[in-house]
């Protein structure tokens, strides 16, 4: 049975946070908020967690996941960009958007797009996620949280899905699932994959 640890969205209790931070550096899995609903994160080198998380959202080995992460500092360690690219991000984020962008050489081929050798990167406003991440000191390994038949709305919703299948669950209260904005920038230009939260009319 997971763990579930109620953090408080605005002013996140440093004492859970770091509980949470454990989970993650022992190797755990767990569903947590963001300011697109909620997602399952594991820790940056953790294969096992990677194969879980494959597991319980049945994703192929193309499948983008996203790092999510602190700032803008944080990006360019593993993704490559462009004077163009870092003025667009430092523009929007942060903020419901999920970025594709072209990686950098260290970042482990497990993580990357198989053919295309990319990398989806989100900054979160969400302030759990953000003192997750200050408290972790490296990226987040994550992907949304979507199953077929179920909606995620409830800590009772996510528990119900998942309560045997990761170690932790936070529970910040009410979580609507809304989609980030998927912006491909590994071309070279700004290419909008799917429109979701984040306001696209700001690309202009």
């Amino acid at each position: 049975m997971a763990k579930l640890v109620a953090i408080h969205p605005q002013n996140p209790q440093q004492r859970l946070i770091q509980q949470v931070v454990d989970v993650l550096q022992s190797g755990g899995v767990i569903a947590y908020p963001t300011d697109s609903g909620y997602a399952l994160g594991t820790a940056l080198g953790n294969k096992n967690g990677l194969e879980r998380i494959r597991q319980i959202r049945s994703l192929s080995k193309r499948h983008d996941f996203t790092l999510m992460m602190r700032d803008l500092a944080h990006i360019g360690e593993y993704a490559k960009l462009d004077n163009n690219a870092f003025r667009l991000l430092k523009k929007i984020l942060p903020g419901a958007y999920t970025f594709i962008l072209e990686a950098a050489r260290n970042v482990p081929k497990r993580l990357l797009h198989e053919k295309k050798k990319t990398i989806g990167v989100r900054i979160s406003a969400h302030g759990v996620v953000q003192a997750l991440l200050t408290t972790l000191d490296e990226p987040l390994m994550s992907v949304s949280l979507i199953l077929t038949g179920h909606e995620f709305y409830e800590i009772d919703d996510v528990r119900g899905a998942l309560d045997n299948q990761v170690d932790l669950i936070i529970d910040d209260g009410y979580c609507p699932p809304e989609p980030t904005t998927v912006i491909d920038l590994s071309s070279g230009n700004a290419q909008i994959i799917r429109r979701g939260a984040g306001d696209t009319s700001l690309l202009e």
